[in-house]
């Protein structure tokens, strides 16, 4: 008996609908490249600062190097261009390639930065964007740059600290696409170092060969070990001068006072006059000697005696002397002395120095209404108490 083909079995592949044949063919979607996938998941570890007006060198070189590692860097310079036939899967293929580059692009954007390259559509339009917009701010940047790196001073930093700073800086100035020569480095480093280096700048200096950059570094840091050995070693010995000389000053301190302890009850003994310390005292702590009288408490200007033409004073040693000298014949000797006087006068050349004719009309007149011409002017010194006061005086002929 032979059976015959069931007609349903025969219609069922008829049947199925048209896209049917999808569930069991190929699928012709565009998918992500395992590569891009990897790139898009792991660029924020790659790059953890965002892009900002201060650090674009630095994010650019970092991007384009992880990019241009993983085949993806044509799509920012525009060397990678969509094929033309806009239906074919190689078109769909690059739009996504596109698109996801322009969304990691953003990722890695601050929102400062974002409204400038919200609008475009392609990964190439953002980069040259940014480029156009930062590059001319990078460029200010580098000059900054270049003159801290001219003004760096260590001033308290360690060694590490400050050669960090000047490696920090040839950094940045190099990812914004300057260069600077090691020799200007070796400069700006040698420039910045405090005057206990002075004796190293000058061997580097005096080197006939170039200094290079990893020796240097390690005969700075060097250097300054054996600079901080010095100085504990000179602050110890301050420190030892500092207490030693306060344990003398203690010690002094100490006996004065056992002195004075010993002497306060002993009989008070008279200072000597001989002692310059002594005499130092009393001379700046006495009271003011008059020159006429010779009394202690008043100076002659205040004397009751300056108008009493009859007083002499008692001690002839000691005592003060006219400021007129009265010629030999004459048997009186007192000496009349006017304090307000300034031209004292004499009937003696001799007492007189620096002599010189008087060719003046001016004369003497005496107490009886008699007048004497001046003969001759110059100085003499009148002796008083306590000094020798230098005296313009003027002499008349003798009678």
């Amino acid at each position: 008996m032979v059976s015959e083909p069931y007609m349903g079995d025969q219609d069922s592949s008829s049947s199925l609908p048209p896209s049917s044949t999808a569930i069991t063919g190929v699928s012709t979607e565009p998918q992500i490249p395992t590569t891009l996938k990897f790139i898009i998941y792991n660029l924020k570890n790659i790059i953890p600062h965002h892009l900002t007006l201060e650090n674009y060198p630095i994010w650019r070189m970092q991007l384009f190097q992880h990019l241009s590692a993983n085949g993806y860097a044509d799509h920012l310079t525009g060397k990678s261009t969509p094929p033309s036939d806009l239906d074919s899967p190689e078109y769909a293929r690059w739009c996504l390639v596109d698109n996801n580059l322009i969304s990691a692009l953003f990722s890695t954007i601050s929102p400062a930065i974002v409204p400038y390259v919200i609008h475009f559509t392609t990964a190439q339009d953002v980069w040259n964007t940014l480029e156009r917009r930062l590059q001319s701010q990078s460029r200010s940047r580098v000059i900054q740059l270049k003159n801290e790196l001219h003004h760096i001073q260590m001033n308290n930093l360690t060694m590490q600290q400050y050669l960090s700073q000047i490696k920090n800086l040839v950094d940045n100035i190099a990812a914004s696409g300057a260069t600077i020569d090691q020799e200007d480095i070796v400069l700006y480093i040698l420039k910045g170092l405090p005057a206990a280096y002075n004796s190293l700048k000058t061997y580097i200096w005096a080197s006939p060969l170039p200094a290079d950059l990893d020796n240097l570094c390690s005969l700075l840091c060097s250097e300054e070990i054996h600079i901080n050995q010095d100085l504990h070693t000179e602050q110890a010995r301050l420190s030892s001068a500092s207490a030693l000389y306060a344990n003398s000053q203690n010690s002094n301190r100490n006996r004065y006072q056992k002195k004075f302890t010993k002497n306060k009850n002993s009989t008070y003994r008279q200072p000597d006059s001989q002692d310059p310390a002594n005499s130092a005292s009393n001379t700046s702590s006495s009271r003011p000697v008059c020159q006429i009288c010779s009394k202690a408490g008043h100076i002659a200007i205040n004397c009751w005696h300056r108008l009493n033409l009859k007083y002499a004073p008692t001690s002839t040693s000691n005592g003060p002397r006219a400021l007129l000298a009265q010629p030999n014949g004459h048997s009186t000797q007192l000496w009349i002395l006017d304090t307000g006087a300034t031209t004292h006068l004499t009937s003696d050349s001799k007492n007189l120095i620096n002599l010189f004719p008087y060719n003046g009309q001016d004369s003497v007149t005496f107490a009886n209404g008699s007048s004497m011409p001046i003969h001759s002017s110059g100085q003499g010194l009148l002796p008083l108490p306590d000094n020798h006061r230098q005296s313009s005086t003027a002499s008349w002929p003798s009678p």
